[in-house]
């Protein structure tokens, strides 16, 4: 017999009844110390005694998130028109900076169609000395590119500019908007391909759906950091976000981006079509109209606590939520306890990238009482998130697009969380 394997294992087992007796002792402890706050929580689940039968045939084709993880995209209000079709995503709840393809928020006017990909083609025609009619897989043997960009659509947050029509949850207000990675062929090179004439100025993109929503585009941003898309956060684009292909503008508005891309024209002139004038314009207090709003400014939001949520009682909690700006990176985001009197600088959640979703924390100490939650943001250059009377008094109000004013929730004392707008 080994000598010392008796006296090892002598040690262990004393070791191992000091462990548990210590166990024993800090649990007693910790349950006197936390039985108020532990109040009312149900007892951990036990742990199953097979674990490998709980879910089932793990071999499953395609995934499938927990049944206990219940987040959902809603849908628009009912009092938007018939031909608005628009479902949220729930900021609320996500995590990070990049929104899962199943909560991608969707806006799908013309319906969505159902596109097989081996029968899609993509035309580029117009002003090009070389016409070409493009597959998906030959789009695919190019070049690719993978790139982190924010999608925002610039009805966001139209809801908030009186306060008869505020919405009650961050998913209503801001959830028009989501970041995710998108992987495809840079257009600047499909334009090469087909070698852009001198005098052209413009694209015109053209998407299969029936809603009509050909949008234009200056040359100017197309060859520069415009992607079109056959990826979407490692996978295909989920059907309402234009699977199998679709265009991905960086930073500016979401109808900007066409989905199930189909054509692209080469042209010498914005060819005014129909959500370009006047569907997109916005009247100005002066009669005027601003046209081609095509870049989104610098917005945040707090995300959490937001409207519908409660707090537990006065304690520690983290205010979370979500910042970006289509003309660069954010640099800053503020937050106020008490209504903008007074502000204080929140931590920024790296990555920091150039036109995506940018994450940001603020520790913060409740005492019970009322307060008044806003967040602002300054982006790289300089530009600083407006109020909503900074915003009206350039805009007016018979504006619906683009508000990217500062957003407020009210913490009643009984931990109720509303919309300030409200």
């Amino acid at each position: 017999m080994n000598p010392i394997s008796a006296p090892a294992a002598g040690l262990r087992d004393a070791a191992r009844r000091r462990f548990l007796k210590r166990g024993v002792a800090l649990g007693a402890a910790l349950a006197a110390g936390v039985t108020g706050s532990a109040a009312g929580q149900s007892a951990p689940t036990p742990a199953p005694e097979d674990p490998s039968r709980v879910l089932g045939n793990p071999m499953k084709p395609y995934g499938d998130r927990s049944r206990f993880d219940t987040a959902v995209k809603q849908k628009a209000p009912t009092e938007m028109p018939d031909e608005w079709g628009g479902n949220f995503t729930p900021l609320d709840v996500t995590l990070g900076i990049i929104t899962p393809s199943a909560l991608h928020f969707e806006v799908c006017a013309g319906g969505v169609p159902d596109i097989d990909p081996k029968k899609h083609r993509l035309l580029i025609d117009g002003m090009v000395d070389r016409p070409v009619i493009l597959t998906v897989d030959e789009i695919k043997r190019l070049p690719s590119r993978s790139q982190v960009y924010f999608l925002e659509c610039e009805g966001n947050s139209r809801s908030e500019w009186r306060p008869s029509q505020a919405a009650p949850t961050v998913q209503l207000t801001h959830g028009l908007t989501s970041c995710g990675e998108w992987t495809g062929v840079t257009l600047s090179l499909l334009l090469r391909e087909a070698g852009v004439q001198k005098n052209a100025s413009w694209i015109v993109a053209e998407g299969a759906d029936a809603q009509g929503a050909e949008r234009s585009i200056p040359l100017a941003k197309a060859m520069d950091d415009v992607l079109v898309a056959y990826g979407q956060n490692g996978e295909a684009p989920r059907p309402g976000n234009g699977f199998p292909l679709r265009l991905v503008v960086p930073g500016w508005a979401g109808s900007a981006n066409v989905k199930w891309l189909r054509r692209i024209t080469v042209v010498d002139r914005s060819y005014m079509t129909r959500v370009e004038s006047p569907t997109r314009t916005s009247l100005m207090p002066d009669g005027t109209a601003r046209q081609f709003m095509f870049v989104m400014n610098a917005k945040s939001v707090i995300t959490s606590p937001s409207g519908g949520h409660r707090l537990g009682g006065p304690g520690f909690y983290e205010i979370r939520g979500l910042a970006w700006s289509g003309r660069g990176s954010i640099r800053r985001v503020e937050v106020s306890l008490d209504g903008g009197k007074t502000w204080k600088d929140a931590k920024l959640q790296t990555p920091v990238l150039r036109l995506a979703h940018t994450r940001f924390r603020f520790d913060w100490r409740w005492d019970g009482r009322e307060a008044l939650l806003q967040s602002r943001c300054t982006d790289d250059t300089g530009y600083v998130q407006p109020t909503l009377a900074e915003l009206v008094k350039v805009r007016g109000l018979n504006s619906i697009y683009n508000n990217n004013a500062i957003q407020g929730w009210k913490v009643a004392a009984d931990g109720s969380v509303q919309n300030a707008n409200s």
